[in-house]
């Protein structure tokens, strides 16, 4: 057992690290915590005093005496006078739990034999684990810190966090979503693409993915037909099969998804018409027109993801949902691309039948999101805080795309872009014989992350000279040297500045 003033050890078990997301005083608290409840120190041995602790960690002894002092006040610790810091008897009372060693045979159980669904048999994400420490990161669908409101978000978060507002959020909603979110959706959000909707036609998700999933338990099952943009978003591929749907690739060009190939069988349509995922092209006016009588005549249902349509674009077309009259349009949305993918927060908009029945629905897998998380976003929207977010990343996404084009121009003139206004990616096509995944291993090397074109394919095995270079999360200053080293990646030499 250590003794007090064994420094080394104590400074061990003490470890703390400046990469770490939390603050120094967290770590100090978080690594007392857990040995106390691993047992490595006895209630007997006092803590090294608060001077030694902090010249052996390398940090203020305020910062040690902080820690300490909170972790008196949540019963870990007991100061007594003149001896010091010990850990508290009472916590060390409950014994700790066993090491339980798992059977032999633990581990012969086949569970791909007894699973009722192939989860693990669908395509994979890419894997952007690290991408925040690329040099070059032109991935998708990630937020850009330099961006981030971090001021207004913690403002909504204190705000959330007042006596009354923890009393609005604090009980079991059980099937109810934040009134002033409702509200705000209602109120900033869909009339930017048209659409105005009344409180019982909206219901709040876990972001698009969790809202797709939702309505393909509800709505399909084996036997179900989907028609859907090919290229077109891999996930919701994948959710509808997992449904039991069958997929019906409908191809896409210049004015986005075929309308004349859709199959007059299927029971439903997914799109994306406000920027096609992936090529970002609208849904022309004449095709939307095509897509709604299509739809009544041959008695389908619509998804409408609303794929990046947050952004101020220079010519927003309205939303398919804005010229429905038939309820047969549910419209998908989401705050990720605006505010950050990690809050997970989006909407269904729909007919009030259907959003009951989701929320019926929504009851049985999770009842409702955070409303804590609910409340802080909705004061978010209600001091215009999104707002001004939104003009602020469409500038900035605006300026970046035009680099990004003249950098391809420049070094990769042999790719053809889809430069389409708005949005925040770039969809490009190689030349004949580009394999996209070997460039992007390639590109790795050189610090530079894209995203390979195949698995937007409904046949995601054949090798794909298309790729997805997303513009949200890096710096202006980098697009440029970026896409000289893919193009160093793809055997081209670039030309000399």
């Amino acid at each position: 057992m250590p003794q007090r003033n064994d420094t080394a050890i104590w400074s061990g078990l003490f470890r703390i690290s400046a990469e770490s997301g939390q603050t120094l005083q967290a770590q100090i608290r978080q690594a007392i915590v857990a040995a106390i409840l691993d047992r490595q120190i006895a209630a007997s041995m006092p803590l090294p005093s608060c001077r030694i602790l902090a010249e052996k960690l390398g940090v203020a002894r305020g910062t040690v005496v902080l820690a300490f002092q909170q972790l008196v006040d949540q019963g870990f610790l007991v100061a007594r006078e003149r001896r010091g810091h010990f850990v508290n008897p009472e916590v060390l009372a409950t014994p700790a739990k066993p090491h339980q060693k798992m059977p032999d045979n633990a581990n012969e159980i086949d569970w791909k034999a007894r699973r009722k669904v192939a989860a693990s048999d669908m395509p994979r994400p890419a894997k952007l684990d690290n991408w925040i420490k690329s040099s070059y990161p032109f991935v998708y669908g990630q937020f850009d810190p330099a961006l981030f409101p971090t001021a207004e978000w913690r403002e909504c978060n204190r705000m959330a966090l007042a006596v009354l507002e923890i009393r609005n959020w604090a009980a079991d909603m059980v099937d109810r979503d934040d009134p002033l979110l409702i509200e705000q959706i209602q109120a900033r959000l869909l009339p930017r693409r048209g659409i105005f909707a009344n409180p019982d036609e909206i219901i709040i998700t876990l972001g698009a993915q969790n809202a797709l999933y939702m309505l393909a338990n509800l709505l399909m099952s084996k036997g179900s037909k989907v028609a859907m943009e090919d290229p077109g978003y891999p996930d919701a591929r994948s959710i509808f099969r997992l449904a039991g749907a069958e997929i019906a690739p409908t191809p896409v060009d210049a004015s986005g998804i075929v309308t004349s190939a859709i199959p007059s069988d299927a029971g439903f349509v997914f799109v994306t018409p406000s920027h096609h995922c992936p090529t970002m092209v609208p849904l022309s006016a004449e095709r939307r027109q095509d897509l709604l009588a299509r739809a009544s005549r041959h008695n389908q249902i619509i998804l409408e993801d609303g794929y990046d349509s947050q952004l101020l674009d220079e010519a927003p077309q309205q939303a398919l949902k804005s010229l429905d009259r038939s309820g047969r349009v549910i419209y998908v949305g989401s705050m990720s691309k605006t505010l950050a993918p990690g809050l997970r927060l989006g909407y269904i908009v729909a007919s009030a039948g259907l959003i009951s029945e989701l929320r019926a629905l929504r009851r049985f897998m999770l009842r409702h999101p955070p409303a804590n998380n609910q409340r802080a976003v909705a004061l978010f929207l209600s001091l215009g805080h999104h707002e001004a977010l939104v003009r602020r990343l469409s500038a900035a996404f605006d300026e970046r795309r035009k680099r990004l084009v003249q950098a391809i121009s420049a070094f990769l003139p042999e790719w053809r872009s889809t430069d389409s206004a708005g949005g925040a990616s770039l969809w490009l096509e190689g030349p004949r014989g580009t394999d996209s995944r070997s460039l992007a291993e390639a590109a790795a090397s050189r610090s530079v992350i894209i995203e390979p074109g195949d698995r937007f394919f409904d046949q995601a095995d054949k090798p794909s000279r298309f790729m997805r270079l997303g513009i949200s999360s890096i710096s202006l200053q980098h697009i440029e040297p970026g896409i000289r080293e893919l193009a160093t990646a793809a055997g081209r030499r670039p030309a000399a500045a």
